[in-house]
């Protein structure tokens, strides 16, 4: 706040009430809770551009990225496809999965795994694509 940052200082107070409202309802938050609140700012912004960018508005579109690389910053580093791929395989081995009705414990088993560093959509249909194959 003191670099005087205001794309910063928005995207951050934003989390930060966010946390303080989840805190007031639940008590003390975990380092995953707090991961999962700036993912859903990830994704409210994510959303907002989209309807910025249907609706013409331009203007406010740059500062939405700025801020939405900030929030980025602040998450592990995303797993590239391949890594997930990897995982995935591991994670049916060990259910020993055969089938595609078998994709439910084989998320309940990977998802942990990669929680906050890959999206639940990919992780699912590469799963899906590993048991039907």
């Amino acid at each position: 706040m003191r670099a005087r940052d205001e794309h910063r200082k928005s995207a951050l107070r934003m989390v930060l009430l966010a946390v303080q409202l989840a805190e007031a309802e639940q008590g003390a938050l975990s380092d995953e809770d707090i991961q999962s609140l700036i993912q859903k700012e990830i994704k409210r912004r994510t959303e907002a551009l989209e309807l910025m960018r249907q609706s013409g508005r331009t203007d406010f579109e740059a500062a939405e990225l700025v801020q939405l690389e900030i929030l980025q910053a602040y998450l592990p580093k995303p797993l590239s496809p391949e890594a997930v791929v990897e995982l995935a395989r591991t994670a049916i081995t060990e259910v020993g999965a055969t089938s595609l009705a078998d994709t439910g414990k084989v998320m309940q088993v990977l998802m942990p795994r990669v929680r906050g560093q890959a999206d639940g959509r990919l992780v699912n249909q590469i799963v899906r694509d590993l048991l039907s194959a």
